[in-house]
């Protein structure tokens, strides 16, 4: 791996690649390369929209129908006011129609549209968001959730448990890009990359599936694992991941954060090893 150097800043000489979509690593790659490191951008996934817009357009033509709304990314954000655009109608929501979203980013993301935003959990999960509605009378209440294809039954059925009748909308869904495994595999064993980002379950997923579930644990030998919180921390485990890192707040700046404090830290302990802590 990558000799630890004396640094101003905590990244610098380390690689970190990051898996998120091309369109959505900007951020993440100014907040890294500000703290020193260089980033290799290898998108594990693809945002795309439905291949089907019928049940979003049903709810879209109900939208006065519902109690609540919620945005589990904001992924979800954009591609339904892209398709609110598509069909011509009106940009903002139904005065009456409460409005959830996951966490900070989405938040923003609705914000930027113009949304007052009425909840945001303290964890930045789907468990978090169903102990807020714990302590609401949901008996009848109608929530539509628009989210990925392919997610977690968590949100829905803890909704419904709890007396709700739920919409589930399909806004977007996550693809795995084409081709990339041998460039995967070169960047691997080639660029000796100290840490790998995910930040998201389908993130995790694909890199495996690139790497073709084979010898996944000798291609990611001495590099960390880093994960954007406990959701995508746990898929990376059931590969056999050793997942290193792991923020106390799941954003991206946390992520950041979290890495940069995991090098600092490793990089003293090679300064400063246990022998000469002794005294010895």
């Amino acid at each position: 791996m990558t000799p630890p150097i004396k640094n101003k800043t905590p990244l610098t000489g380390r690689k970190i690649l990051i898996t998120r979509a091309r369109e959505q690593s900007a951020g993440f790659a100014k907040h890294l390369r500000k703290l020193g490191a260089e980033v290799i951008v290898f998108p594990t996934i693809e945002i795309v929209p439905p291949l089907r817009w019928d049940g979003l357009d049903q709810a879209l033509d109900q939208l006065k129908i519902f109690d609540w709304i919620i945005f589990t990314s904001v992924n979800g954000v954009h591609l339904f006011w892209k398709r609110l655009e598509e069909r011509g109608m009106k940009r903002h929501l139904p005065s009456s129609l409460r409005v959830c979203a996951i966490g900070p980013a989405t938040a923003k993301g609705l914000e930027e549209k113009g949304v007052s935003v009425d909840y945001v959990p303290h964890e930045y999960i789907a468990e978090a968001i169903l102990e807020k509605f714990k302590k609401t009378d949901l008996q009848g209440k109608r929530i539509l959730l628009a989210r990925a294809k392919v997610a977690r039954d968590v949100l829905p059925k803890g909704l419904r448990a709890l007396g709700a009748e739920v919409s589930v909308v399909e806004v977007y869904r996550t693809v795995k890009p084409r081709g990339g495994s041998k460039k995967l595999m070169k960047l691997l064993e080639e660029e000796q990359i100290d840490g790998i980002a995910f930040t998201s379950s389908s993130t995790v997923i694909h890199f495996v599936d690139l790497l073709k579930r084979e010898n996944l644990k000798s291609h990611l030998r001495g590099i960390a694992v880093a994960c954007i919180g406990p959701v995508t921390a746990r898929t990376a485990k059931v590969w056999g991941m050793n997942v290193v890192i792991q923020p106390k707040e799941y954003t991206i700046p946390g992520l950041t954060q979290a890495i940069a404090e995991y090098f600092k830290k490793k990089d003293a302990q090679v300064k400063c090893p246990a022998a000469e802590l002794r005294g010895i």
